[in-house]
């Protein structure tokens, strides 16, 4: 079900929740998943050095403070595992659900794109609506749980620029290699990390230029010009903005 990037529905908010329960019943229901181990897995191949470029709005989520969580004993690294997997795989379907791809899982963290698509939506107002979906599902579906296992809910943060990537595979071909995105567009949505704090979305100006006029006019703030980025052509600095809007309480 592609959900609606206007605002959040009863109908989805309904799939959601019952598949978040589901994950929820699921990783609860493992064995201890921390053992010992002589192999790192690896992901699967696809050819390397062919990639492909078009424009897109790259999406950077990182959770705040977490090498702040304790993770010492094997107790600690466990309840990690659990809140990870739980967390990231409301996450991922979300972005896959307003029609992105997620490039890689940091641990962390996530980063994701979003291209043009079908749809008369742009890829910036689907992976504006994609983050706002985040923020919601973690404050109704996720952290509830979290709170209720005793363990600190988990903050995060979300920057988003738009422009031209290219997207590759590169490494080795039998060895290490992987999908990435290359471009300035990812550089900036990566580096507006350390402009954002817990909890908030920040955009570059690009991603901003394709998200509705209503959003821009009522929940856009001027975040820092201070960037260190400028338009090529002028030379004037290329500021990032703070999207203070959210999706409305839980549907019911």
């Amino acid at each position: 079900m592609m959900p609606d990037a206007s605002q959040l529905t009863p109908a989805y908010f309904k799939i959601q929740s019952e598949r978040v329960a589901s994950a929820r019943e699921k990783i609860a229901g493992r064995p201890a998943t921390v053992s010992n181990g002589r192999q790192i897995p690896t992901d699967g191949s696809l050819p390397i050095g062919v990639g492909r470029r078009l424009d897109a709005s790259v999406m950077f989520l990182d959770i705040s403070g977490f090498s702040n969580r304790p993770s010492e004993t094997v107790s600690d690294q466990e309840n990690l595992l659990r809140i990870l997997s739980f967390f990231f795989t409301e996450m991922i379907r979300i972005v896959e659900d307003y029609g992105g791809v997620v490039e890689k899982n940091t641990g962390d963290g996530l980063m994701a794109y979003f291209v043009r698509d079908s749809t008369p939506t742009t890829e910036q107002h689907r992976a504006l609506a994609a983050a706002l979906t985040m923020f919601h599902a973690t404050t109704y579906l996720i952290n509830p749980v979290i709170r209720a296992s005793n363990i600190d809910e988990l903050d995060f943060r979300i920057c988003i620029d738009h422009g031209p990537i290219t997207v590759a595979e590169v490494g080795a071909a039998q060895r290490f290699h992987g999908i990435v995105a290359i471009g300035t567009t990812a550089n900036i949505a990566s580096k507006m990390l350390s402009h954002a704090a817990p909890n908030t979305i920040l955009l570059g100006a690009n991603q901003c230029n394709g998200i509705p006029v209503s959003w821009r006019n009522n929940y856009l703030e001027i975040e820092t010009l201070d960037t260190g980025w400028v338009y090529t052509k002028t030379n004037n600095p290329y500021p990032f903005y703070r999207y203070n809007g959210r999706w409305k309480t839980s549907p019911s």
